[in-house]
């Protein structure tokens, strides 16, 4: 499916006003509904649907099977908004789906639609599996897993307009990368689409374009992934989080710098 859309603009400069085609990222709704029913409305960049119904199913305590879904295309509009459908057997359902996401989840959260403050507390143990790791060999791996995520940003070439999550293995190897204009959606996309592949396990190095708050850090300890590189800033949440989930999280990982937040001892 395409992924960008023209528009005519005006380039403002100090000289003169010089009109130009230029390329969106698009936004457009996807309404997914759980056996007939809506469950959540997602704004998301089109493409890769399948992999982010996936990915989100895993996030929210929904659907952790590594079954195969069926994913049904009710409705797909030009303006690339559409309806899908899965149908999962009932007692199969996790608690996440009592939690029904009553409201628009906006592509700049994650996190949209929880009723209550309990519903972000997330439970299970503190990842052991970190690796020690040698703060200039680890300097070189970030470096080297940048160029191949931004190498493959196609997206974001184009429009400027979209984040990227890229999944490594301990060896480097390029698991999966994928763009969307909302952070966590990226996110989502990658890890349905190593649970499609079942390769999940083996993800070691979880790298994001934009900033890292709670929503990715959760997502990362639900999909068990040890490391977190993000190349601008982490918040409050995330660091408070990654601290206690056990989570390796490094921010600014930018010209051959970063700034390590938590598991410092790790080094």
């Amino acid at each position: 499916m395409k992924q960008t859309q023209s528009y005519q603009s005006i380039k403002l400069s100090m000289d003169s006003l010089e009109k130009f085609d230029d390329i969106l990222v698009i936004e457009a709704p996807l309404q997914i509904n759980i056996n007939k029913e809506p469950y959540t409305v997602v704004m998301r960049t089109p493409g890769n649907d399948k992999e982010l119904i996936r990915g989100l199913l895993y996030a929210e305590d929904i659907y952790k099977k590594q079954d195969d879904i069926k994913v049904e295309i009710i409705k797909n509009e030009k303006d690339f908004s559409a309806i899908l459908n899965i149908d999962l057997p009932k007692e199969k359902l996790g608690k996440g789906y009592l939690n029904k996401r009553t409201l628009l989840s906006v592509s700049s959260c994650g996190i949209c639609g929880k009723k209550e403050l309990s519903d972000l507390k997330i439970k299970g143990k503190t990842l052991k599996n970190t690796p020690k790791e040698n703060i200039k060999e680890l300097t070189e791996v970030i470096r080297r897993m940048f160029l191949k995520m931004n190498d493959k940003q196609f997206l974001f070439k184009t429009t400027g307009g979209s984040h990227a999550c890229a999944l490594f293995n301990k060896e480097e190897e390029l698991l999966t990368i994928k763009e969307d204009i909302g952070r966590h959606n990226a996110v989502d996309k990658c890890i349905g689409d190593l649970i499609n592949q079942n390769k999940l396990k083996e993800t070691k190095y979880m790298l994001v374009s934009g900033r890292v708050s709670y929503e990715i850090v959760s997502k990362a300890f639900l999909a068990k992934i040890p490391i977190i590189i993000a190349v601008s800033a982490c918040s409050s949440l995330a660091v408070d989080f990654a601290k206690e989930f056990g989570i390796f999280l490094i921010g600014f990982s930018r010209n051959n710098k970063m700034t390590i937040y938590s598991t410092p001892h790790k080094l």
